[in-house]
């Protein structure tokens, strides 16, 4: 045993509802949880957050009411993602900027946001992340072509 407590298998299939509901925007069920005492910043067995799969999966006033609830923008996942990145990555530019308007670090993980950004060619994003010299170096890889641009 490794000292951490064994859950039940109902706590366990009642987190597994939870995260569910954070990637299918189900906001009633999912914050009628956190408000009743489920933490806010739990993380699935690849930690990923709730706010994480919302904004992943572009649930933008999910991400939002997790947010006001204390999500944390800044948490890396077990792969060292953030949460950011992953909406750059999606192209979720309203979630981007309701991360960024949250004081979500655009440099932590990765890659981080802005080199996500460089990298996919969302050059509309980089303003938003606070983009400065410096910030792309030689070991970023060049913008993937988009096929709208071919």
């Amino acid at each position: 045993m490794d000292g951490k407590p064994e859950l039940t298998q109902e706590t366990i299939d009642f987190a597994q509802r939870m995260f569910e509901a954070a990637r299918t925007g189900n906001s009633e069920l999912l914050l009628a949880a956190v408000d009743a005492g489920l933490p806010v910043n739990i993380m699935n067995h690849q930690g990923n957050s709730l706010l994480m799969l919302a904004a992943y999966a572009g649930h933008v006033d999910l991400t939002k009411a997790l947010l006001e609830r204390g999500g944390d923008p800044n948490m890396l996942n077990d792969r060292g993602q953030s949460t950011i990145a992953g909406a750059v990555f999606k192209n979720h530019e309203a979630i981007v900027r309701v991360l960024a308007e949250n004081n979500a670090d655009p440099r932590l993980g990765t890659p981080n946001a802005i080199q996500s950004a460089h990298m996919f060619g969302r050059t509309e994003l980089m303003s938003v992340l606070g983009a400065r010299e410096g910030d792309i170096g030689p070991e970023v890889p060049s913008p993937v072509p988009r096929a709208e641009d071919a």
